[in-house]
């Protein structure tokens, strides 16, 4: 067992369970740190090119667990996660696990709270990034559990992504953070599609269209949902404003909608949030930001 903080990486024996495209690169990581690297995997064939870079393959679970001080779990679901170290609960016991598994916040705490009547020190932590990235000193990886546990093991940790955020003692909140950027993401990725579809419906080429799409973004949409002052205003309810307002909003997303009917583009994706701005402004907020429409989204009861 670990009780000190990790000085000299090379002294750190780590386990790698999960050896997909993400387990594989967290595991190479680690052996171009020069760290004791041991690899398991369900499918024994995956640990090949790790072998020939250094890599100790384990002839099973329980094994690849015993050689490490450090386990680090990156396989398909939690459901199998669970399943596989429920197995080896007596052989983690003292050691400190750290699962890079994608779950949603129930689960992380689920997980956790097993792993804290076993004795194992639990970490629970999201990659933000893609595995080509893993390794580099820009990787962002969030992290939850014992605050302990995490200074311990960030210099390890450290290896996987040079910012290697501690979100505190719930073991769901990096889920929660994963999975609130994810949302970011799609909405604009299905977005940016919607519109392309649009303008190709119309023989716009997409290079002719996608300068513009670039200037949009830079100039409009990221300054603002990147700027903590509207954030500050979200938290606090404020909807007020002097531009463009919810009724304005409700009618352009109408004509999107009309417009995408008369080229053959499905507008389903904007229904919910165009039945909630409609309801607002029937409500008596058209003069109200767009911002309004999050009282629709988030749960009842939650916050004033």
């Amino acid at each position: 067992m670990l009780v000190t903080a990790i000085t000299t990486l090379g002294e750190t024996r780590v386990a790698v369970v999960g050896l997909g495209n993400m387990g594989a690169a967290l595991a190479r990581a680690l052996l171009k740190r020069g760290l004791p690297v041991t690899v398991w995997n369900r499918t024994a064939g995956r640990a090949a090119s790790l072998i020939r870079e250094g890599a100790v393959p384990a002839a099973g679970l329980a094994e690849a667990v015993a050689a490490g001080h450090v386990v680090v779990a990156c396989v398909s679901t939690f459901d199998v996660a669970d399943t596989l170290f429920r197995q080896v609960r007596d052989e983690l016991a003292g050691k400190t696990l750290v699962n890079l598994t994608t779950s949603t916040p129930g689960e992380a705490r689920r997980t956790a709270a097993w792993a804290a009547e076993a004795g194992i020190q639990y970490l629970s932590g999201t990659v933000m990034a893609t595995p080509p990235l893993v390794g580099r000193p820009e990787t962002l990886i969030f992290y939850g559990g014992p605050e302990a546990a995490f200074a311990r093991t960030r210099p390890l940790l450290e290896a996987f992504g040079g910012r290697a955020v501690y979100l505190g003692t719930d073991p769901g909140m990096p889920a929660l953070y994963d999975l609130a950027l994810l949302t970011v993401l799609y909405g604009a990725w299905y977005s940016w599609l919607h519109a392309h579809a649009l303008v190709q419906a119309a023989g716009v080429a997409a290079a002719q269209f996608q300068p513009y799409v670039a200037e949009w973004l830079e100039h409009v949409i990221a300054p603002s949902l990147t700027d903590p002052a509207e954030a500050a205003r979200l938290e606090q309810r404020d909807y007020r404003t002097d531009e463009s307002n919810l009724a304005i909003n409700q009618a352009t997303i109408d004509l999107i909608m009309r417009t995408s009917l008369e080229a053959g583009v499905s507008p389903e994706w904007l229904a919910p949030i165009h039945r909630l701005a409609t309801q607002m402004v029937a409500d008596g907020f058209g003069g109200d930001s767009f911002t309004r429409v999050f009282d629709g989204i988030r749960p009842a009861g939650s916050g004033r």
